[in-house]
Order: C-alpha cells, then sequence, then structure tokens
C-alpha cells in the first residue's frame, strides 16, 4: 500500500506541472549593461512574452532617463531646469524624491548632482578633469540645489550648473518594475538583475537563490554567498568602470565632497526589500568610510550589508555578521 500512495503521489506530482514548463533565462545590454532575466514558466510562450516585457520596460527607461541620450526627459531636465521649472511625469518625479531621500538618509553621501562635476570622467577615454575644473564645478553639487514642486510636477535647479545623473538609482529603479511586470503576469519563482542590481521573487522550489559577492580584485573570487529568498541586493564595486593613473585609481563612483572617485571602501553589497533601495544605498558606503556606514545600516531595519575595506577587511552588519568563534 505504502508503495502504491508513492507512485500516486508521484503522478499526480506529474500532473501538477505543465509539460513545457522550464526554467527560462535571457540577457540583453540596456542602460549601458548586462541585464538577466530568469524565470520558471509554467507555459514557456506566456514566460518568453514576460521576458519580453520586462526588458521592452527597461528599455523604455533607459530612454526616459539616460543622460547619454539627448531627447531623454533627464537630459531635458539637465538643458533647462536653471532656467525655468521642467515638467517631468509621474515615475521620475517621484524617483527624485527618493533620491533626495537617500542624500538626506546619508548626510549628502549620495547624491545625483554629482554629474555636475562627473560628466566631466570618461572611463573609457580613460580621461579626467583637471583639478580646476573640478574646483570651478563643485559648488553645483548639492542635492538641496534641487526644487521639487509636487503640486506642478516639475523640477528647477537653484544653482547654475547643475547637472543630475540617475546611475546611482536608475537600475535599481528598472530592476523593481521588472519584477513588478513579472508578479502582474502571476511569475512566483524569478531574478531581475541589471548589472550588480538584483531582485528575487520567491525561491527555487525549496532551495534559496545563491548570489555571490566577488572578490575587488579577482573577479573569478567570491569572498561570500548569500542564500536569498524574496530579496533584493546590489553591489557596487570600484572595479566596474575604473582606469588607473599614476597609482590612483579614478572610478564612477563620485564623492560629491570632492568631485574626486570615493575611495573609503572597495565593495559595497546591500540587501533590502527593493532594488531601488540597495542601489542608492550601495553607493553611500563609499563616501562614508565603511565603520560609518555599518553603523548607519544598523539602524535601518531592513537594510544588510557587506563591505570590504581598501586594506581587505569584509565589516558586516548585524544581521550578515558570522558567529564568533
Amino acid at each position: 500500500m505504502k508503495l502504491k500512495r508513492s507512485l500516486v503521489g508521484l503522478l499526480l506530482a506529474a500532473v501538477a506541472v505543465p509539460a513545457s514548463a522550464q526554467w527560462l533565462t535571457r540577457s540583453e545590454d540596456i542602460m549601458g549593461t548586462r541585464c538577466v532575466v530568469e524565470l520558471w514558466a509554467n507555459d514557456a510562450e506566456e514566460g518568453n512574452a514576460a521576458i519580453e516585457a520586462v526588458f521592452a520596460d527597461m528599455h523604455r527607461i533607459d530612454a526616459a532617463m539616460s543622460t547619454y541620450k539627448p531627447t531623454s526627459l533627464v537630459s531635458k531636465v539637465n538643458a533647462e531646469a536653471a532656467d525655468h521649472p521642467v515638467i517631468v511625469d509621474d515615475e521620475l518625479f517621484d524617483l527624485l524624491t527618493k533620491a533626495i531621500e537617500f542624500s538626506r538618509l546619508s548626510e549628502g553621501a549620495f547624491d545625483i548632482t554629482y554629474a555636475s562635476v562627473g560628466f566631466m570622467y570618461d572611463f573609457r577615454a580613460r580621461e579626467r578633469p583637471a583639478e580646476d575644473a573640478i574646483r570651478d564645478a563643485l559648488p553645483a553639487v548639492n542635492y538641496r540645489h534641487l526644487e521639487l514642486d509636487p503640486k506642478g510636477r516639475t523640477v528647477r535647479f537653484l544653482h547654475p550648473g547643475v547637472r543630475i545623473d540617475l546611475g546611482g538609482i536608475g537600475k535599481g529603479h528598472a530592476v523593481d518594475r521588472g519584477i513588478d511586470i513579472l508578479k502582474t503576469r502571476r511569475v512566483e519563482h524569478a531574478m531581475v538583475n541589471a548589472g550588480g542590481d538584483s531582485r528575487i521573487i520567491g525561491d527555487r522550489f525549496g532551495k534559496p537563490w545563491i548570489v555571490g559577492i566577488r572578490h575587488p580584485d579577482r573577479k573569478d573570487e567570491t569572498i561570500m554567498r548569500i542564500p536569498l529568498v524574496d530579496t533584493a541586493i546590489s553591489t557596487s564595486g570600484d572595479y566596474e568602470r575604473f582606469f588607473d593613473e599614476g597609482g590612483s585609481r579614478y572610478h564612477h563612483i563620485i564623492d560629491p565632497g570632492t568631485g574626486h572617485s570615493a575611495s573609503q571602501v572597495r565593495s559595497a553589497t546591500i540587501l533590502a526589500s527593493t532594488a531601488t533601495r540597495t542601489d542608492g544605498l550601495s553607493k553611500t558606503a563609499f563616501v562614508l568610510g565603511a565603520e560609518k556606514t555599518i553603523a548607519l545600516y544598523n539602524r535601518l531595519d531592513d537594510v544588510e550589508a557587506v563591505i570590504v575595506t581598501p586594506d581587505g577587511r569584509v565589516l558586516y552588519t548585524q544581521g550578515l555578521a558570522p558567529p564568533e568563534s
């Protein structure tokens, strides 16, 4: 009888899973990075349509928010907001509001107006601005120069020379939008990734998703592997977009206070409920430094972090710290 019941159970399980059910994975280069969607689909056609919808939305966000596209809404803001208030859509207005919230939370360490200096760096061409150019542009770097009008849905710059760049929060937003799209299509097991920013729905059928944190200097080596279910994770590192010159590393995470590449940490990995949050908070550590950042994140109920310092130490928030030996 036991054997018969086991066979019946196996047959029922086979019936419960459609014949076309499978894991689907696709990738595209969007927003200047590799984007990946992996999901479990009960129907392959529906699964592929869901993936296509996520990528289409990512292309839409890139078209609206890229500073490299002169027709984008962010480019319009950069070109006109110092002269007059610019009307933006709800999506951009809400994202600018969140950016200012991160700036306040981090005491200015996160600041999208860093682009007032940051646009002068070209990491592919290995070019950096001269010190006098940084000095002249630095007064424009201050998130308090952004004036948002909730009633009119407008943004205005209160200082000449201000530019914004949503690279520190936009990819996380795109990942969250992708997750929302998958949820509306009743996808229950998936991961959406844009560069160093990921968010996960569910598990892998009884097993967690495993995400590795790479060594800052050895890309094929991980310093930690984290099991995750229903969460977001972002890693920022000084090894992503950079060049070395004269013994110094110039990378894309700019300190708003100096206009130079921030050098307080080598990499920062953040876990939280949304990728927008992890994306924004992962940049903060580079400016605040490891100890101050860990202290800040320990005060936030929904945030955990792993930070690698320039001297090779690995610091953890309370929820991820390994047990003392």
